[in-house]
């Protein structure tokens, strides 16, 4: 039997740390006027940072037997004792002197006090890493091992976007991740709060400038201009409103450059002008009461909301006609999700009939399709006793297909053309369109889950280039809900 007498072994070796007599290394950090020597012993270093072993180990080669002595300008007195004593009160120092510890234990190659204190902030100071985002991501991507710290700094910039503008220090991030940010479609800011960031960012990198332009030189405007070079071609000037582009586009003509400004100009304007293909489309609105959907975004909200009112909306159609599509009349009210409910007609019938003025949108399982349709009537189980179903007669309802979510430039519209079978009914199919326009079935068995074809007939177009059958990756029946004014 042995025993291990661990704790009396920690008590002996900090006591070894405060020894004045039998130390053999000295080490200088910090910079004039904040200098301190702390005296070490070199087996102790030698055993707890590589950093430090490789260090000790060149200067043992060309030793002499005089005191070893080494320097760490960089590294903070106050620090430093931190790390060489190994004792922090993490409930009693603020989240920025953490930080500071982390770095220099990275910097030192103190793996076991990098985890640890990584976890520690993420778990209990999580707000504050959020308010404090340009410190931690300037602080944890200095390093190749900071690997937590880096993936709670792309998490938040992925997921929640806005938090990063609205932190306290967010002029900190590099101009890479500055651009990554201002590149998402799903940013939920309005435009005018983007490109005010923007600036902001700008005029931290030039610190003489004043915020106010009409107090720089031309020689001031070229300085922002080159520092925004990459960004501002990612701000979305055309789809400011005409108040905000006046009062916060207009005083950077200069900055703009000419071409851009007077673009621009045309497009407040002229509501006739029309955007060339360059022009980046206005970001995703906020969806929040708008639709609850993992298929579509709200950009596509906006267009089919469009199509219900009998707008067939152009891409190339003028500035006015495009600002105006983002302005989304609709409430969109998820009544089934297949991934949540399943894709069987007899959970779609006990989810979505009788309810009027439902759109689906059905995501093809393989690729990036979107096809779906709207239906003005009700859905309903066919009351036919052979196994014809039954026929919804209307002129009001279309189908369509999207390439992708992020692409409605090249979407499909088809509008009903024999409105006598417009709608389909059956106990064994979900929601189906025309003849064989969007068919949606199961074969003999109406809890067994659906195939899918698109075959152009009662409809005016052809909206996927296949008639080969097909299966879903997910689908979403929505009830279609006009807002009040």
């Amino acid at each position: 039997m042995s025993n291990q007498f661990f704790s009396k072994l920690s008590q002996d070796y900090i006591e070894g740390l405060k020894d004045d007599e039998y130390y053999d290394i000295t080490i200088e950090v910090g910079e004039d006027p904040n200098v301190k020597i702390f005296r070490a012993h070199m087996i102790i270093l030698y055993y707890r940072s590589p950093f430090l072993r490789r260090t000790l180990a060149a200067i043992k080669k060309n030793n002499d037997g005089t005191l070893v002595h080494i320097k760490f300008p960089n590294i903070p007195p106050e620090i430093f004792h931190i790390i060489l004593n190994g004792t922090i009160l993490l409930n009693e120092e603020e989240p920025s002197e953490i930080l500071r510890v982390l770095a220099v234990a990275d910097q030192l190659d103190l793996q076991e006090i990098i985890i640890y204190l990584q976890e520690y902030l993420i778990n209990n100071k999580f707000e504050w890493m959020e308010q404090h985002f340009g410190f931690v991501y300037q602080t944890s991507f200095q390093s190749n091992t900071l690997l937590e710290l880096q993936n709670f700094c792309t998490n938040l910039m992925t997921k929640f976007p806005q938090k990063i503008f609205n932190s306290f220090d967010f002029t900190l991030i590099s101009e890479k991740s500055l651009i990554s940010l201002i590149k998402k479609d799903d940013l939920l800011m309005k435009e005018v709060e983007i490109w005010e960031h923007v600036l902001k960012w700008g005029l931290e990198k030039n610190y003489t400038l004043l915020s106010d332009p009409a107090t720089w030189s031309d020689d001031h405007f070229e300085a922002m201009r080159n520092t925004l070079q990459h960004c501002l071609p990612l701000v979305r000037f055309f789809w400011f409103s005409s108040k905000d582009f006046y009062r916060k586009v207009h005083p950077y003509e200069k900055l703009l450059g000419y071409q851009l400004y007077e673009d621009l100009l045309e497009s407040y304007l002229d509501p006739d002008s029309v955007p060339n293909d360059n022009i980046i489309l206005p970001r995703y609105k906020n969806s929040d009461g708008i639709i609850d959907s993992t298929i579509i975004n709200p950009n596509i909200v906006s267009l089919v909301s469009r199509w219900i009112d009998n707008i067939n909306y152009d891409i190339k159609s003028n500035f006015a006609s495009i600002r105006e599509l983002y302005l989304v009349p609709y409430e969109f009210k998820l009544l089934l999700r297949g991934s949540r409910d399943g894709f069987t007609p007899k959970k779609f019938h006990e989810l979505c009939d009788n309810i009027p003025n439902t759109m689906t949108f059905i995501k093809i399982k393989g690729t990036e399709e979107i096809i779906g349709g709207y239906n003005p009537l009700k859905w309903q189980i066919s009351h036919d006793d052979d196994d014809d179903g039954e026929w919804g007669e209307t002129k009001d309802s279309f189908i369509f297909s999207f390439k992708n979510k992020d692409n409605f430039k090249e979407s499909i519209l088809s509008r009903v053309n024999d409105a006598s079978n417009a709608i389909y009914y059956h106990n064994r199919f979900g929601p189906t369109f025309g003849e064989d326009d969007i068919n949606v079935f199961v074969y003999n068995d109406d809890s067994r889950e659906y195939s899918c074809w698109c075959e152009q007939r009662s409809y005016e177009k052809e909206i996927i280039d296949t008639e080969d059958v097909f299966s879903m990756e997910d689908y979403e029946v929505f009830q279609i809900i006009k807002k009040c004014d």
